[in-house]
């Protein structure tokens, strides 16, 4: 009777000991696994990081939280006091958010960069824009014209009126909306004719198809670059989170989504 109860005991101890082996290493590999990676991303980059999301997720072992609006707008937020781990904004706006303190010099990386396009609702006659004058004639016939006045491509685009002479003649028929992705629904409802914004905006946006990239003696193009926060709650996942952009999984992606990866 003992020797049955000392054998009992004997296997419910290897039972439990096993199971303990298992919960262990599932416990310890929880943390990394619902640990959330906040990433402040800019409307341009949004396609590629949406697409990307899994790889990043599998390479950083974070649950990834991305933010996106224009890099103008999450430049307030940060500055407001809003935390983040990393952000993947236009250089400009990370370089001078670097010299505030608030992104890491060392950890600054360039990504990529894209040009100006033009877009139209879906399925409807795409307009010519394949030289300066057939574009500006384009612009001059359209009736109405969206754009997001505080998104990387608001500063070109007046340049581009600027340019060819028609900066007045264009102000009453903007649409202005600093919401993302509004200018391009605005378009996708028929309120505007043409939307005009960075290629990967317009590309993959739902109602909306690109007519073509402005033509190449108007073109600007617009850089994106990666930083950890100074503050960074995780920065050693928004240090993987860059490594994993930096590397040889990002290019194909950022290529297939209207980027070209630097």
């Amino acid at each position: 009777m003992n020797r049955n109860i000392k054998s009992t005991l004997s296997i419910a101890s290897a039972v439990l000991a096993l199971a303990a082996g298992f919960l262990i290493p599932a416990a310890r590999r929880t943390p990394a696994q619902t640990a959330e990676l906040r990433v402040m991303t800019s409307d341009g980059m949004k396609p590629s990081v949406e697409e990307m999301t899994p790889q990043i997720e599998h390479a950083t072992g974070r649950k990834l939280v991305a933010q996106f609006d224009s890099s103008k707008n999450l430049r307030d937020k940060i500055q407001a006091g809003e935390p983040f781990d990393a952000a993947i904004i236009t250089s400009d706006v990370l370089d001078s958010l670097i010299q505030q303190g608030k992104i890491s010099a060392p950890s600054r990386r360039e990504i990529s960069r894209t040009g100006i396009g033009v877009g139209v609702r879906a399925g409807a006659a795409k307009p010519d824009i394949g030289t300066v004058e057939a574009f500006k004639r384009t612009l001059l016939n359209a009736k109405s014209i969206s754009f997001n006045p505080s998104g990387a491509s608001a500063v070109h685009i007046y340049d581009m009126f600027a340019r060819m002479g028609i900066t007045d003649t264009m102000k009453p028929k903007l649409i202005l909306d600093t919401e993302a992705g509004r200018p391009q629904q605005n378009v996708a409802e028929g309120k505007a004719d043409l939307v005009v914004t960075l290629i990967p905006e317009i590309k993959f946006f739902p109602g909306v198809e690109l007519v073509g990239p402005v033509p190449a003696e108007l073109q600007s193009y617009v850089n994106f670059a990666a930083g950890v926060a100074t503050n960074a709650r995780d920065a050693e996942g928004a240090k993987a989170l860059i490594r994993f952009l930096a590397g040889p999984a990002a290019p194909p992606v950022l290529k297939a989504k209207g980027m070209e990866p630097r």
